[in-house]
Order: C-alpha cells, then sequence, then structure tokens
C-alpha cells in the first residue's frame, strides 16, 4: 500500500518507524492499562510518552528518561516517604508487566548497527597483525 499526499506520506514514515521501537508492539488496551496505573507514580505526560515510546527496563533507564525521577519516586502515590530505590523497581516490575516486550526485530537492527559502526570503513585495508600488537 502506498501513501497519498504529504501527510499521509509523513504518517507511514511514523508509523513504520513507531514498528520498529518497543512502542511497535503495544495495544490500546495496554496503554490504557499503563496510563491508569502508572498515575500513583506522580508522572508528567512527557514522562509518560518517554516510557511508552521505550519502556524502560533497568533503574538508569529510568533515571534517563524520567524527569526528576528522584523526587518523583521518593515518595509512594499516598506521598508519604518511601524508599526511592523500590519504588523506581516496582515502578518497572509495573511497566514489565503491563507493556508488551519490544519487537526481536528492534533488537537485531540495533545489533546489527552497532556491529556495522564497529569497523566505520568495513575493516578495508586494515592491517589484522597491527591490530593485535
Amino acid at each position: 500500500m502506498g501513501c497519498l499526499g504529504a501527510v499521509a506520506a509523513s504518517e507511514c514514515k511514523v508509523y513504520e518507524y513507531l514498528l520498529k521501537t518497543p512502542a511497535g508492539s503495544q495495544t490500546r488496551e495496554s496503554i490504557y492499562e499503563f496510563v491508569k496505573r502508572s498515575e500513583g507514580f506522580r508522572l508528567a505526560d512527557a514522562d509518560k510518552l518517554n516510557v511508552m515510546n521505550w519502556r524502560p527496563s533497568s533503574a538508569a533507564d529510568a533515571y534517563a528518561m524520567i524527569e526528576e525521577c528522584g523526587r518523583r519516586f521518593n515518595r509512594d502515590e499516598h506521598l508519604e516517604a518511601c524508599n526511592e530505590d523500590e519504588r523506581v523497581q516496582e515502578f518497572l516490575d509495573m511497566v514489565e508487566e503491563v507493556l508488551p516486550p519490544p519487537p526481536p526485530k528492534a533488537e537485531a537492527e540495533e545489533d546489527a548497527d552497532v556491529g556495522a559502526g564497529a569497523e566505520p570503513d568495513g575493516g578495508a585495508g586494515a592491517e589484522p597483525d597491527a591490530m593485535q600488537e
């Protein structure tokens, strides 16, 4: 199926791009469930979008994509002080439970990109003995 018009073409590109990201395997139901269950974590809408688009799988990911993560996660849903690390893990467990895993294709492409970046010139003209020294 081809895209018609400038708007349709850009929408097709966005859709095709999203299919290759963790967001590509999500359903409306999983998104609604995530939004509902994330209310207790006091996230901004932009933070929710980041999480849905990139699906953090570690505390480092969560801190990188959630603005003021430490301030938001040092209190529970009742605004009582709590262990920030435990709260981040609770959030990550919820993300893993609610949002589907990223499509395998995205991971395979990332690995291919990393491998291609290791030798930008494809190794042409390189002397293997000189590299081992």
